[in-house]
This record gives C-alpha cells, sequence and structure tokens, in this order.
C-alpha cells in the first residue's frame, strides 16, 4: 500500500517538540514546511495537508501568518483533505467563514471533552474523551456549513466542514511536551500551573492516548478519498 504524501505546515515559531510528535502519530510521508519561518509549499501535489499548533492567533497582522490563509484557502478548493489541531483548527475556521476570539482565560491541561456527532475522525473513541489542552483563543462561531464534533465547558473543540476536520486539543502532545508548555506559560499563576504540572500524570497520559486515535482516522478517511478527490490537486512535484 502506498504511504500517503501530507504537506506538514508547522506554525510553530518556538518549539522542539511539533516536528517529534507529529511524525511520531502520523503515518505518512510528511513534507514539512516551517511556515512561521515564510516556507510554504509551491504545489499542491499533497494527498492531505496538516496545520499545527503554534503561540500566535490567528488574528495577528503578521506577513505568514496572512500568506498562510491564503495557500490554505486555495488547496481547500482544489479539494485537498485538512487536519487542523489548535492553531491549525483556529485557523481553519477563520479560512472557511469562521470566528476566532480571545476567551479572556486559559483552558490547560488534561480535560473531558465531549463528543456531539458522530464522525469517521472520532470512530473508535469514547463520547467522553480526555486530552491535553492548551489556549486562550477559541473558534467563537463556527464557519457556515461547518459541523460541532465536540465540546466542553470552554467551547468548541473539533469540528468538520466537507473534507476540512479540526480539533482545538492536542493528540499529538506527550507528557515531556505537555510539562514544558504548561512550564512556559508565564500567564498563569503558580498555584495554577502547579496544579496542571502535577496533573500530567502516567495515568491521565494513558487515558489521553485514546484521542491519538484521530490521526488514524484522518489518514484512514484520506485514502478512501483518493479516488474521488480533484485531479486540480495533482500538480509537480516541488522536492
Amino acid at each position: 500500500m502506498t504511504r500517503l504524501r501530507i504537506a506538514l505546515l508547522n506554525t510553530t515559531e518556538i518549539d522542539t517538540h511539533t516536528r517529534r510528535n507529529f511524525r511520531r502519530e502520523v503515518d505518512a510521508d510528511l513534507v514539512e514546511y516551517h511556515v512561521a519561518d515564510g516556507h510554504l509549499p509551491e504545489t499542491y501535489n499533497f494527498d492531505a495537508c496538516i496545520v499545527t499548533g503554534s503561540r500566535a492567533s490567528v488574528y495577528w497582522d503578521r506577513p505568514w501568518i496572512g500568506e498562510l490563509k491564503t495557500w490554505v484557502g486555495d488547496a481547500i478548493e482544489r479539494g485537498l483533505p485538512f487536519f487542523g489541531v489548535c492553531f491549525g483548527h483556529q485557523l481553519l475556521a477563520d479560512v472557511l467563514g469562521g470566528q476566532v476570539e480571545d476567551m479572556g482565560e486559559y483552558e490547560i491541561g488534561y480535560r473531558e471533552i465531549s463528543q456531539t456527532a458522530d464522525s469517521p475522525l472520532f470512530s473508535g473513541i469514547d463520547t467522553e474523551f480526555t486530552a491535553f489542552t492548551t489556549h486562550s483563543d477559541h473558534v467563537s462561531r463556527l464557519p457556515p456549513g461547518a459541523e460541532l464534533l465536540a465540546e466542553n465547558e470552554y467551547g468548541v473543540h473539533a469540528f468538520r466542514k466537507g473534507d476540512v476536520f479540526a480539533v482545538q486539543f492536542h493528540p499529538e502532545y506527550d507528557m515531556r511536551t505537555a510539562a514544558d508548555v504548561a512550564s512556559g506559560k508565564e500567564e498563569l499563576s503558580d498555584e495554577r500551573l502547579n496544579a496542571v504540572l502535577d496533573g500530567i500524570t502516567n495515568e491521565n497520559y494513558a487515558a489521553a492516548c485514546e484521542a491519538k486515535i484521530v490521526f488514524e482516522n484522518f489518514t484512514a478517511y484520506v485514502r478512501e478519498q483518493l479516488p474521488t478527490q480533484s485531479s486540480e490537486a495533482v500538480t509537480p512535484a516541488d522536492d
């Protein structure tokens, strides 16, 4: 079976974990582009695309964010399936016509999330599941025609529109990443930071590993779509 070729749009500005985490969890040939440094694919010759998390906000006025939105919008129009995580989730919502806003607070740590609709993305995952979260922005309004897939008291945690899937939580995180990211949140009080760090346990991580199935489900979905994907998505390779 031919391996999928997926563009990994790495939107992190300062991060040592993203590449390792996605390459561990996604069973595909990942072609990585460090978007925050101005690198974007020159073609659309991929089976799908993944947009990672970032410390940036999608509404910031930074050239690379605007350029990424334009490229992603064009790729979606060409029929490429997308999967977004955290910042990627918010960026996809924005590109598709939704709204992203500052929550005025942080959701961080292992949290409970509830599915709200049947979806191939969550096949094999309990209706109530655990995942690591870290964000202060959220999708405050879904894109027109999008389906809410999961939520909790902080709001939207997953949606789908056509071949675009997105999750607010971080299914790719391991315990080391969770601890490092939490420790870098200067906005948190010492009390809250310590509570988050105390919650990064083997037991909570084991529970959160169930959510990693979304990667397997996404790649399975992409494989199912390959025979019917638009020929416009196929152009000469750029690497």
